[in-house]
């Protein structure tokens, strides 16, 4: 396509403003002078390290792209600023309770997460939530404070009520929230069995909802927790046993990525009813716990809409901690401890995948006929009038009149009126004048839908080397939106209009939807690529979910992983690193036998060369071929 006129001063701040990382990146990111992208986490005056030098570094020991890169300060300080905002509005509003957050192990599972998470946390007593007996046994395993939450939800079984009581006989704060009204008399029955005094909580089904993707999280049709009059059957028979005490706390949950504050305060006022309710009632109650929900600013325009938020984190917590005043005083009622699952806001500025280009397609740019021949069918004539006839002012008609050309051309050569030449010929004029119209679209002051849409039409496709489905399938699934770009040369201007296929085999596999500070735009605007130098981009912002949703599309598997810490001195060091699935892992996940199918191809090769096809040398070759194919990663290993 036609290159944008390029900036005569073009530097890494237009790069800056034109992926928007300073207003996305929430301080942990940016651009270096040099045209690097940079992880900056000790705020602005502390160090910078360079992504492209992290690159480097796990290169030199044999780790190639794709690659899931953890920064262990951003885990660190994201915990760090959301208990330093709760207890800053604590003490500005000189509320009586404390703050107690828990991470959803749902949100990311893996292991180094859950202990890192439980290490830094463990100064400000961050608890875990947990929603399955498996989740559980890793939070018992993992998290070393008795003052911390373990929040139990999920449906229930016996084993899963004995491990939660067993750990609040081990002194953990192991509450266990009644999802269903069944599981209240388990509970109580499984506590005689073992003689523990149970910690119990409840869901509510509140009235209020929310905006965004996960809206059916709230309302009355919510499939978790109980409605109120469940909740006040609940309450009958706690004191029938005589166990009123037992019931500490109240639950809601709105859903997650909530981008409008008002709709948080609306569920919150309606929960502090039901909790003054449930204390009139005589549970002893004293946590209040709000669930998921706290945005992340993906797309940095600071609104509500869907892949962004209209609030800051000091803002959620100073209208979290008034509302509850604000209604309890009413009552007289104590302060409780506040509980909310971050878990989005905590995990996802932690990883980054940084991925290579590996090739580009693109609408190449044709000489035009001179003169056509006599016999050239009369739509290609009239395509290259069209094409002499491009004015500023009749824009609208040459690309109506290019359309219909095109399409009488094709219907001609699918009825067997022209050769494939003859169409090609037609193709390459009809494309020629869709560029000359997309170079003079701007000029337009109110162009048409379609006229301003026409660039994206010519965007050129880069092929990276990943899987959405693997890596980023909430982009796929839900439409959600990751900020992506560049993570070197950005001194220079890019010029290229793109979409970003990966190396499945699907039609979905690509990225064609991308931040604006406006809303969605359709291409990434990249450089051109330079035979023989590679090419490396960063999806930000991934850390939550991401791991956990993957699927094995075309049998692409875990990319491999790399854990860094940076020191003040501005040096970093890899403190872990994980390799990714082999093909011998990823078949084996599906029910092959890596041996046997190693075992099946010997015969197969076996067979060949009893049957001449061919040499025992050749045997030994592709056996070797074969072998190195299963241990091998299941991404491509060739590098721009």
């Amino acid at each position: 396509m036609a290159k944008k006129p390029l900036l005569e001063q073009w530097n890494a701040t237009h790069s800056a403003d034109l992926y928007g990382i300073n207003s996305w990146g929430s301080g942990y990111f940016g651009v270096s002078e040099n045209g690097d992208v940079v992880i900056t986490p000790f705020a602005e005056n502390g160090p910078a390290v360079s992504i492209p030098d992290v690159i480097k570094g796990l290169q030199d020991r044999g780790m190639d792209l794709p690659v899931l890169l953890r920064v262990e300060n951003i885990l660190d300080a994201q915990i760090t600023v959301l208990h330093d905002c709760f207890r800053a509005a604590i003490r500005e509003f000189g509320y009586q309770g404390e703050f107690r957050g828990v991470f959803p192990i749902k949100v990311n599972q893996q292991e180094q997460v859950v202990e890192k998470i439980a290490q830094y946390g463990q100064r400000h007593h961050h608890g875990l939530e947990v929603g399955s007996k498996a989740e559980l046994i890793a939070a018992l395993s993992y998290l070393n404070d008795h003052e911390a939450c373990i929040v139990c939800n999920g449906y229930k079984d016996a084993e899963f009520v004995d491990l939660a009581l067993y750990g609040t006989k081990m002194g953990y704060k192991c509450i266990l929230v009644l999802e269903m009204p069944s599981e209240l008399p388990l509970i109580l029955a499984r506590s005689k069995v073992l003689g523990v005094r149970p910690l119990i909580g409840v869901r509510i089904k509140l009235s209020s909802r929310a905006g965004g993707h996960w809206t059916e999280s709230g309302g009355d049709l919510s499939i978790f927790g109980l409605s109120t009059a469940e909740v006040v059957d609940a309450l009958d028979l706690l004191r029938k046993e005589d166990m009123l005490d037992c019931m500490r706390l109240l639950h809601f949950h709105l859903g997650s990525q909530i981008p409008n504050i008002r709709d948080i305060r609306e569920a919150l006022r309606e929960a502090c009813r039901v909790y003054a309710g449930l204390v009139d009632e005589g549970a002893a109650m004293g946590y209040l716990d709000l669930g998921g929900g706290l945005a992340v600013d993906y797309d940095g325009s600071h609104t509500n809409f869907l892949s962004s938020r209209n609030y800051t984190l000091s803002e959620y917590c100073a209208d979290i901690v008034e509302t509850v005043m604000s209604i309890l005083d009413e009552r007289e009622i104590a302060h409780p401890h506040i509980i909310t699952e971050s878990g989005r806001a905590t995990v996802a500025y932690y990883s980054v995948l940084l991925f290579n280009i590996l090739d580009a397609s693109r609408l190449e740019d044709r000489a035009l006929p001179v003169d056509l021949p006599e016999d050239c069918p009369e739509p290609t004539e009239n395509l290259l009038e069209v094409y002499n006839s491009i004015s500023l002012k009749n824009l609208q008609e040459c690309y109506n009149d290019a359309i219909y050309y095109r399409d009488e051309i094709r219907q001609m050569f699918r009825l067997g009126n022209c050769t494939l030449r003859e169409r090609g010929v037609a193709e390459t004029i009809f494309w020629a004048i869709i560029k000359e119209i997309a170079q003079r679209v701007d000029e337009v002051k109110r162009p048409t839908v379609e006229l301003a849409g026409i660039q994206d039409s010519l965007a050129s496709i880069y092929y990276a080397n990943m899987s959405v489905f693997q890596s980023l399938p909430d982009s796929w699934a839900i439409d959600h939106l990751f900020p992506v770009m560049p993570v070197h040369r950005l001194k220079e201007q890019p010029t290229e209009k793109v979409v970003l296929a990966d190396i499945t085999c699907d039609c979905d596999g690509k990225l064609d939807r991308f931040i604006d500070p406006r809303g969605v735009k359709r291409t990434l605007d990249l450089h051109e690529l330079k035979n023989g130098d590679p090419y490396y981009l960063g999806a930000f912002l991934v850390g939550a979910y991401q791991e956990t949703l993957g699927d094995l599309h075309n049998l692409f598997g875990d990319t491999n992983v790399a854990s860094i810490h940076i020191n003040e001195d501005g040096s970093f060091d890899f403190v872990r690193e994980l390799d990714g699935d082999s093909v011998a892992d990823v078949l084996s996940y599906v029910e092959y036998d890596p041996k046997m199918v190693l075992e099946r191809f010997r015969n197969v090769a076996e067979q060949g060369v009893r049957e001449g096809r061919i040499s025992p040398q050749d045997r030994y070759s592709i056996m070797k071929a074969f072998e190195n194919g299963l241990r091998g990663y299941t991404y491509l290993n060739g590098l721009r």
